[in-house]
């Protein structure tokens, strides 16, 4: 076995580790090196959510920083991160300023005496995005049964009761219980509510929400109807279109979180 395999091994049980408690982690890749560098092309680690290096090595002190930078942002961001640590004087011949980003590789400033350039890809790994499905209507059964193929960890429960908490919430319980779904979910913090149902009828039941003392920006916040326009009609398509809205929400994350 080689130390590469070894390494390999020790990476992929200490990530494994991670995605058993639904943490956040990232890999990070030297893809290229020139100059003088203590680590080479293919040199990898596995870095926490605050950025740290927990396995591996990617060299010295010298790019630890703009490492840490990267994976945080790219933990943020959801997207991977190519980072380019350069001498100085070669970022001012280039006419690029340390922190820019030029055609998707950030630069950064390698102040170390060795003034070697290397470069690392970033590939964050984002917990499995948890969706909450109320009820057991068709449109419900229907979500449950195609959201997975997707990677979303789906919970069906039949009501709002003693829910489990999700950032992304489907109310499909279309006339079973839906007034009080829609409390219980909207007294959580959350990503996305959808309601399954007409705007007329979602309209009455924003009044009956804010009468019983709901934000009316919070009650505004819910999407009604569900999914997007896509002329669904039968249960299977309008689950389709309230998933397409979810990828939308997971990637463009146009709706920010509430305290």
């Amino acid at each position: 076995m080689t130390p590469a395999e070894v390494l390999s091994f020790d990476l992929a049980e200490a990530a494994q580790a991670l995605r058993a408690k639904d943490e956040p982690f990232a890999f990070a890749t030297i893809v290229r090196t020139a100059g003088s560098t203590a680590a080479k092309p293919g040199a990898k680690a596995l870095l926490g959510a605050d950025g740290a290096i927990l396995r591996g090595w990617l060299g010295g002190g010298c790019t630890r920083g703009a490492v840490k930078q990267a994976t945080l942002r790219a933990l943020e961001e959801g997207r991977p991160q190519l980072v380019s640590v350069t001498p100085e004087d070669m970022l001012e011949q280039m006419g690029v300023t340390p922190g820019e980003e030029v055609d998707g590789t950030r630069f950064a400033r390698n102040g170390c005496p060795s003034r070697g350039t290397v470069d690392i890809f970033i590939e964050p790994c984002l917990p499995t995005p948890q969706l909450l499905v109320l009820g057991a209507s068709p449109v419900a059964q229907a979500l449950a049964e195609l959201a997975p193929r997707f990677h979303w960890a789906v919970e069906n429960e039949a009501t709002g009761d003693a829910v489990p908490q999700a950032q992304c919430v489907v109310v499909a319980t279309q006339g079973q219980g839906d007034l009080d779904a829609l409390k219980t979910v909207l007294a959580r913090p959350f990503t996305y509510v959808a309601f399954v149902g007409s705007a007329r009828k979602f309209a009455s039941l924003s009044e009956k929400l804010m009468a019983a003392g709901l934000d009316a920006d919070l009650v505004a916040r819910v999407k009604a109807p569900a999914g997007l326009n896509i002329d669904a009609v039968t249960p299977e398509e309008i689950a389709l279109s309230i998933l397409a809205e979810l990828v939308q929400v997971r990637r463009v994350a146009v709706v920010p979180d509430h305290e």
